[in-house]
């Protein structure tokens, strides 16, 4: 009777007996799993010898244990603890960046309160494990932002009168320009050729060159002056630009895709063709970075030729001077000085011209239409502010009979010269063109409203705005707006809640005021309805 009770005893809680062999092992662990008691399937592997741990990893299946996730964090980690305290050598094929990619996935995608808490210690764990994968994370979620980017790019270009048009257009426009042009060329070396074509070759000898009298240089000179003329025009310069913009939009749609397929191999259940792309890239990139913070800080000893370099440049900065339009301490005090008005432009002034079109009856009840219109006047403003200066270097590198895409130190001086003088002279520069623009392209995008042009309040904004982004982009280290508006999750490094939204999302809704940035530095967030 004893005997009949030893063979029916049930398996201890802890168990011992199953750790001698791999096969029993694996099989008690699966068990464990399938119950979901993970912590106790954590301890058994928390006693595994080396060898043992090995041949388990390499027959366990992964993939169930992924699934189960956040709840199978535990039995994960002690994986990872165990075989970093290990240390063995060679290191078992583990698949980590699997494991990695689950969890980005499980924080792209709106998750429970407490999935944070659940996971943190694993990702330490394979931190600590596979130091690298920082680095994966870093650039796919880099390839994730640009990709982002690239989508903003698609948006209208500007034409050789500086006003905005769709690409296609353009290049429509410029093909045109340059097969008329080449047409007329080609009839006025069909003109000439009537002359040269049937020439003997002897008559263009050395000798015989050096014999032509005056009349024939003359006519030479006129003819090939003729062409010329033709031929290089600056506006015909501009098809270079434009396929060059092409270009890049090939590109970035390229990596769009490219990143999309990365997702979707990541998540089958994505749904890639019923979403957004931008805000599918968003989510993830957003879940590579929520991965990275909670791997903790990474420790990395300072190099000493940093150190060297950086003791050396604090040294040199107290005697060094800004070589561009002003020392640096004067540069930081306008910075800030032109931040604050730029806030006081969203705070005072969109403020008044909102309080404005409140007053309009055809207005009163598109509240959002509101916003959107002061919205795409300050944005407006910064690019067409942009275009007028590079047009006014254009210009003076062509009166001065410089090329246009030379490179030269000459060239290069004369157009620091010119952005100084632009830069000494944003006070009183002539902007009324550049206002009529923007106020012009708001009144034709909204042709139905045409109360905006008796509205005083509101010329006054668009002349705010102007005036203070020509400031703001002919700065030594030129200030210039984050165009990324697409409708994603709220990142506190770069928005700003409006007071009146709705603080238990993050998914923004609107962009209300656009980020200023300066040398990749958000100096002014951007103000955005969730």
């Amino acid at each position: 009777m004893a005997d009949s009770r030893e063979r029916i005893r049930g398996p201890s809680r802890d168990g011992r007996e199953f750790l001698t062999s791999p096969r029993q092992v694996l099989r008690r662990l699966m068990l464990l799993s399938e119950g979901r008691q993970y912590r106790e399937a954590a301890g058994v592997v928390g006693r595994l010898g080396p060898s043992v741990l090995h041949s388990v990893i390499a027959e366990l299946p992964i993939d169930l244990l992924l699934e189960h996730l956040p709840h199978s964090a535990y039995l994960l980690e002690s994986f990872y603890t165990r075989l970093t305290t290990l240390n063995s050598t060679p290191k078992p094929d583990v698949p980590s960046e699997t494991v990695v990619w689950q969890l980005v996935r499980l924080f792209a995608n709106p998750h429970e309160p407490g999935l944070r808490q659940r996971c943190s210690k694993l990702m330490q764990a394979l931190a600590q494990y596979e130091p690298g994968l920082r680095q994966v994370l870093r650039e796919r979620r880099r390839s994730f932002d640009n990709a982002v980017q690239g989508l903003g790019v698609h948006g209208l270009t500007t034409d050789a009168s500086g006003q905005l048009i769709s690409l296609h257009v353009a290049l429509k426009a410029e093909l045109q320009r340059h097969v008329d042009t080449y047409k007329m060329a080609i009839h006025k070396l069909e003109e000439l050729s009537m002359v040269t074509s049937n020439q003997d070759p002897a008559h263009s000898s050395h000798q015989r060159l050096l014999a032509i009298n005056y009349g024939d240089i003359q006519q030479r000179l006129i003819d090939n002056k003729t062409l010329l003329t033709m031929l290089d025009k600056p506006a015909l310069k501009q098809l270079h630009t434009l396929v060059e913009n092409l270009s890049t939009r090939v590109e970035n749609d390229k990596e769009v895709l490219s990143c999309v397929g990365q997702v979707k191999r990541l998540d089958a259940q994505a749904h890639i063709e019923k979403r957004p792309a931008a805000g599918l890239l968003m989510n993830f990139s957003r879940g590579c970075e929520v991965v990275l913070h909670m791997m903790g800080p990474e420790s990395v000893p300072p190099s000493p030729l940093a150190a060297n370099k950086a003791t050396a440049a604090g040294s040199a900065g107290g005697s060094s001077c800004s070589d561009g339009y002003h020392s640096d301490d004067s540069a930081s005090e306008d910075g800030s000085e032109l931040v604050s008005h730029y806030r006081n432009l969203y705070i005072e002034n969109r403020a008044d011209a909102l309080e404005a079109l409140d007053s309009l009856p055809q207005l009163k009840h598109v509240h959002s239409l509101k916003a959107k219109i002061l919205f795409s006047m300050i944005v407006l403003s910064f690019r067409l502010c942009h275009g007028m200066r590079e047009r006014k270097v254009l210009e003076v590198r062509r009166v001065l009979n410089c090329a246009l895409d030379s490179s030269s130190e000459t060239a290069l001086a004369l157009d620091r010269s010119v952005r100084h003088h632009l830069h000494e002279t944003t006070e009183s520069f002539p902007l009324g063109e550049i206002e009529r623009s923007v106020f012009n392209q708001v009144l034709s995008t909204l042709h139905e409203y045409p109360c905006l042009e008796s509205c005083p309040p509101l010329t006054h904004f668009v002349s705010a705005c102007v005036r203070l982004a020509w400031r703001m982009i002919n700065q030594k280290a030129p200030y210039y707006l984050d165009t990324d508006f697409n409708l994603g999750f709220l990142r506190p490094e770069k928005h700003e809640r409006h007071p009146q939204s709705d603080r238990r999302s993050d998914l923004i809704k609107a962009f209300l005021w656009p980020a200023l940035m300066q040398n990749n530095q958000c100096a002014f967030k951007a103000v955005v309805a969730t």
